[in-house]
């Protein structure tokens, strides 16, 4: 039985690092997809969404069967549950990056955003991305320093975030109301993005050492 528990969750482990890759991947595309109000690049991160959310679903089947009939306790129990929470955030992450390819096919053929902030969403990308990567490794690796590492990169996203912000309650901005809202809007996604894999980070070092980081103990 020990075996075949042990076969399951690595299995579980596994899907969880691949949807975790995905997401960056969706994210990647949707932010080249907003910089360049790109339609089919659009197209296709709404399109894969079905892909990930049936894998989202049988995740979640394998997590709640190990529940159900392997009866977990203690540090079983932990890993399982953690993975059933960890579930929900890589669901998020896509529908975050799935919420910023809407934003260009809505905005299609115009470009989203004024191309004075091109260069903060470019960055918000990247570091999303970077940060699904991270997200997949530590899913697979399940090493607990990788995981507090997410830390630093959110930090790098808050901060620009942070400036965004600024920059859009200028009285000086002269874009208009929509694209206020809009950049408004794809900056809380990109921010969120992060948010989840962070979480994430927080769910590994759990599952490993039994202690869940409240939010900002973590250190790079």
């Amino acid at each position: 039985m020990r075996v075949i528990y042990n076969e399951q969750m690595a299995d579980l482990a596994n899907l969880l690092g691949e949807m975790a890759g995905l997401a960056g991947q969706a994210m990647e595309q949707a932010t080249q997809s907003l910089l360049q109000a790109d339609l089919t690049l659009a197209e296709q991160v709404i399109g894969e969404q079905d892909r990930i959310s049936v894998m989202i679903a049988e995740a979640e089947e394998k997590a709640f069967a190990l529940l159900a009939l392997q009866a977990p306790v203690a540090g079983d129990l932990r890993q399982v549950v953690s993975a059933i929470q960890i579930v929900a955030d890589v669901n998020r992450m896509g529908a975050l990056a799935l919420h910023v390819a809407k934003v260009t096919r809505r905005r299609h053929p115009n470009h989203a955003l004024p191309e004075s902030v091109n260069g903060y969403f470019a960055e918000m990308g990247r570091i999303a991305v970077n940060m699904g990567a991270g997200a997949k490794e530590v899913l697979e690796t399940r090493d607990p320093e990788r995981a507090a590492q997410l830390n630093q990169d959110d930090e790098a996203m808050d901060d620009l975030h942070r400036h965004l912000f600024t920059l859009l309650m200028d009285r000086e901005w002269k874009y208009g109301v929509a694209a206020a809202v809009d950049a408004t809007l794809l900056g809380r996604y990109y921010e969120r993005f992060a948010d989840h894999a962070v979480e994430i980070g927080r769910r590994v070092i759990f599952l490993v050492t039994g202690i869940l980081p409240g939010e900002g103990e973590l250190e790079g």
